[in-house]
């Protein structure tokens, strides 16, 4: 199966990274583009999380809940993105169309890659070793990690978002760190021209 873009993880800035690019549908420079994410879960830290400090949400709201309703609202709003569950990928590779994802049942190409992944040992995705470095905005004692990014952009094609790209974990910066991974990726498809996407009332 082949992509335009394809997003790996689906934690916090998976999810929003998903949401910015989906909200794109109507613009003539992504109307066309086949987006999907590998919403690989188990891993990811919402499992265990409470929230009473993120604008936006209702103070008490679970991370697992979040984890449930991000999916249904990505299907809702944007069902052209292809949400592929229970697979979990092992390994990424250059190819002739960008790049080969290869998970536990299934290969992918895709033209971008976004890794949108915890920033938790062991990182067990083969051919991405040479980006892995220690977490430089954690606490040593934690031992955790990140991919070497500047500004999100690892290297042609390739990006990464949330802790993996070396922000905190917080769920308001792992957010907006998807969503300013997506808005890069509207405005490499708009020929370099700055885009975003914004929702109005009619």
């Amino acid at each position: 199966m082949k992509f335009d873009c394809l997003i790996i993880g689906g934690g916090v800035s998976g999810m929003q990274c998903a949401l910015v690019l989906g909200s794109a549908q109507n613009k003539l420079f992504a109307k066309e583009k086949k987006i999907g994410i590998i919403a690989h879960q188990r891993s990811s830290h919402l499992e265990n999380a409470l929230f009473k400090n993120v604008l936006g949400l209702p103070s008490g709201t679970l991370g697992k809940t979040i984890l449930t309703e991000s999916k249904a609202h990505l299907s809702t709003a944007y069902p052209h993105i292809q949400q592929i569950e229970k697979e979990k990928v092992i390994a990424i590779s250059s190819n002739e169309q960008g790049f080969l994802v290869q998970t536990n049942k299934s290969e992918y190409t895709s033209k971008l890659v976004i890794l949108a992944l915890n920033y938790a040992k062991p990182f067990n995705i083969k051919g991405l070793e040479e980006y892995l470095i220690p977490h430089q905005k954690a606490n040593p004692d934690k031992d955790r990690i990140q991919l070497k990014n500047n500004d999100h952009y690892i290297k042609k094609g390739l990006y990464c978002c949330g802790t993996i790209a070396g922000h905190r974990s917080q769920f308001a910066i792992a957010a907006g760190s998807g969503a300013a991974v997506a808005s890069d990726i509207l405005t490499l498809w708009n020929n370099g021209i700055h885009a975003q996407v914004h929702d109005k009332v009619s």
